[in-house]
């Protein structure tokens, strides 16, 4: 099937940015992921970055830019923050704890959509927020399905182990217990693309007095529940 457009530097530019999809890439990365020279694969993606739609990691590596999100804000098209809203607050009411929806970003993983506990104990995460790749059970999720040399980056100075995510990918969820904060458990489960890919990952968190040692078997059936409501939303609106 033949992609070209007829606009030569605007299919060139989009090969960049969809080689990014995939996550973090270095020069050479973007060279091998889209086929294009050295000299025309670095002034895209320096272009790309000059108007925000490419950005640079902590490591120098080219990611999807903040203008990319600006946008699809803008044009209401970001389906899973539309259906996250109702599904987040089913899941704090269910299981009494802040609910979290997270994406990762480069090294980082974001907040991107959250129900609070309204009152007493809770752990507070605002959206918006940025935390590491390196602790937590969202971060487990997130990490778990990834290709194999993502993952063996991401497991440099993580707080769990390979063993662990082989773990998650059989049971499907994951649980941490003061990983990522003395005295906070969560539960997290992932969201899927209408491809299969993981996009996202539904949490819930708390105090560990009230979700114990043991989070997972209090909470995991009601944040499965709730990552596989998002994920069928997201296959239902590819098929409209």
């Amino acid at each position: 099937m033949d992609n070209s457009s007829g606009v030569g530097v605007l299919d060139k530019a989009a090969l960049v940015l969809s080689a990014l999809e995939a996550g973090p890439a270095t020069l050479a990365g973007l060279v091998a992921g889209t086929g294009l020279a050295r000299p025309t694969a670095h002034r895209l993606a320096v272009a790309l970055e000059h108007h925000r739609l490419v950005a640079r990691d902590m490591q120098g590596r080219f990611v999807l830019g903040p203008r990319l999100a600006e946008l699809s804000a803008a044009a209401g098209e970001d389906r899973l923050l539309a259906a996250a809203g109702p599904v987040l607050a089913r899941l704090r009411d269910i299981t009494g704890e802040s609910a979290q929806l997270w994406r990762r970003q480069g090294d980082h993983r974001v907040c991107v959509a959250a129900a609070e506990r309204p009152s007493g104990l809770r752990d507070t995460i605002p959206i918006g927020s940025q935390l590491t790749m390196r602790a937590g059970s969202a971060a487990q999720v997130l990490l778990a399905w990834e290709d194999p040399e993502r993952m063996h980056r991401g497991l440099l100075n993580a707080a769990f182990s390979a063993t662990a995510l082989s773990g998650i990918r059989r049971r499907g969820w994951a649980q941490s217990i003061g990983e990522r904060e003395q005295g906070v458990a969560s539960v997290s489960a992932p969201v899927r693309s209408p491809g299969g890919k993981i996009i996202a990952a539904v949490s819930v968190s708390g105090p560990l007095e009230r979700l114990s040692r043991q989070p997972g078997r209090m909470h995991a059936p009601a944040v499965l529940a709730a990552a596989d409501r998002l994920s069928e939303s997201l296959r239902r609106a590819a098929a409209d």
